[in-house]
């Protein structure tokens, strides 16, 4: 299994679409058996879902992340998690031992209201 955390830096970043990359972790056997780095290859309308799609991963986590992306996610049978924050590191621990919840929402209050990342 393969899990996308968009990040800035160490942490969650708060606007998918763009943020600076990808931590990548390969799960195995409920344990990280190793991280690598994606960098964002820019923000255009619908394509990072493909592109991650096209990388195997099966989950993304991010702290917010627009409508038309969400769906996207979906129809491609991945994982999406919205509403987290901190370090990186953290949170795939929260996500594995299974106490991180989606908040669910859409990406909306702040000048990419609605089109982190989908449209």
């Amino acid at each position: 299994m393969k899990i996308a955390i968009a990040c800035d830096g160490n942490n969650v970043s708060g606007h998918f679409g763009h943020c600076e990359g990808f931590t990548v972790y390969d799960i195995f056997d409920g344990k990280v058996k190793e991280a690598s780095f994606l960098e964002n290859p820019g923000h255009k309308p619908g394509f990072l879902p493909v592109f991650l799609g096209e990388k195997g991963i099966n989950a993304i986590i991010a702290g917010g992340m627009g409508e038309m992306a969400q769906t996207l996610f979906g129809q491609n049978n991945i994982e999406v998690v919205v509403g987290a924050s901190g370090d990186i590191d953290d949170v795939i621990a929260s996500y594995l031992s299974g106490s991180l919840v989606s908040a669910g929402g859409v990406c909306e209050g702040h000048e990419h209201a609605g089109s982190c990342g989908g449209h």
